[in-house]
């Protein structure tokens, strides 16, 4: 069989977004924002599943973003960290720590075992990178805590954020790259993302290479609110790096790239040859629902330069990687998660797999 997974986020049901909204205001109390959480989480599942998805994740129902959960329940916090731009003009941005040492708040294991009380299949688990988390060190520094002892601290917690996920059963452990094609606008020169990939190399490293068979890295230019901040960024500039990760699994968007087919020759020059590649077959911020046969016509393509041991299929990105995105609906995203799993097995057929 072609592999096929999706990448993390769906968008939650407006019930929980009033919830979460009235908890933030103190007119919710915690149990009853549970209770509603619990449901939305439930209903992801149950209709994750009526896909046929072989492989589902929690929909991040219940986290603050796919980066800040890591910050939650910190106190030692500041709001005013690195902003990030995306082409619509909107922004989001990132805090950072007042005093050390660094420890996450919240381990994505949590969400892990949370859906497994009602999953029938196997359940994936997307973590943070260790390089957006860099960002949360400020750039005047910290007295007593300096940047070499806090990027001791990152990567001993970023190890450990993947190594609970494993040992908690995910099917595979995806580290969320979405930076990664972002530093080069940062920076051009490709210093900064050449240090980005060593520095989550660091933390890769400190696994075996079985475990590193369960571990994939994502990448996109970035899918906010149906925009991006990175999409501009030449795939030929990037991607040689990305392939640099010493990670089994690489979650590659393509459906939304205006030459797919160059990307394809890309991937083919730099995959290694233990690399499983899942290219992105739906475009989470394209509101038109592809067919089967589209699902189908790109991973027959892939196949031309992906040996099928090594090719899986997924979606771009994430439906709403933070909570408060509601640019594609719930039923659209579910629609489109259905086209990528019939796709594949058109795809399947097609290929003799």
């Amino acid at each position: 069989m072609i592999a096929t997974e999706p990448i993390g986020s769906i968008p939650r049901p407006q019930a929980l977004i009033d919830a979460m909204g009235a908890f933030a205001a103190g007119a919710l109390p915690l149990e009853e924002l549970r209770a509603i959480q619990d449901d939305a989480l439930r209903d992801t599942i149950e209709r994750f599943e009526a896909t046929g998805s072989p492989v589902i994740s929690d929909g991040e129902q219940t986290k603050s973003s796919f980066v800040t959960y890591a910050f939650e329940g910190l106190a030692h916090l500041s709001p005013e960290g690195a902003v990030i731009p995306f082409a619509d003009g909107h922004t989001r941005q990132l805090p950072v720590i007042t005093s050390g040492p660094f420890r996450f708040g919240r381990y994505a294991d949590e969400y892990l075992v949370a859906a497994k009380r009602y999953a029938n299949v196997p359940v994936k688990q997307a973590v943070i990178a260790a390089s957006v988390l860099s960002l949360a060190y400020p750039q005047d520094g910290i007295d007593g805590y300096p940047r070499e002892a806090f990027i001791d601290d990152l990567v001993t917690e970023c190890e450990t954020d993947i190594r609970r996920s494993l040992h908690q059963g995910a099917h595979r452990v995806q580290v969320d790259f979405t930076e990664g094609r972002l530093s080069l606008k940062l920076d051009p020169s490709g210093q900064l993302l050449r240090d980005w990939v060593a520095l989550n190399n660091q933390v890769l490293d400190r696994f075996s290479d079985e475990e590193r068979e369960r571990i994939g890295v994502h990448t996109c230019p970035g899918g906010d609110h149906d925009s991006t901040h990175s999409a501009d960024v030449d795939y030929a500039l990037f991607l040689p790096d990305l392939f640099a990760m010493r990670a089994g699994n690489l979650y590659i968007e393509l459906a939304g790239e205006a030459d797919p087919g160059r990307a394809l020759e890309l991937i083919a020059e730099h995959r290694r040859p233990e690399q499983r590649v899942f290219v992105g077959v739906t475009d989470p911020i394209d509101p038109r629902v592809e067919s089967p046969e589209e699902v189908r016509d790109r991973i027959v393509e892939a196949a031309s330069y992906i040996p099928l041991s090594h090719l899986g299929s997924t979606d771009d990105c994430g439906f709403s990687p933070f909570a408060d995105d509601t640019s594609t609906s719930r039923d659209v995203a579910f629609q489109k998660v259905r086209a990528r799993i019939e796709g594949t097995r058109l795809a399947e057929e097609k290929l003799g797999a």
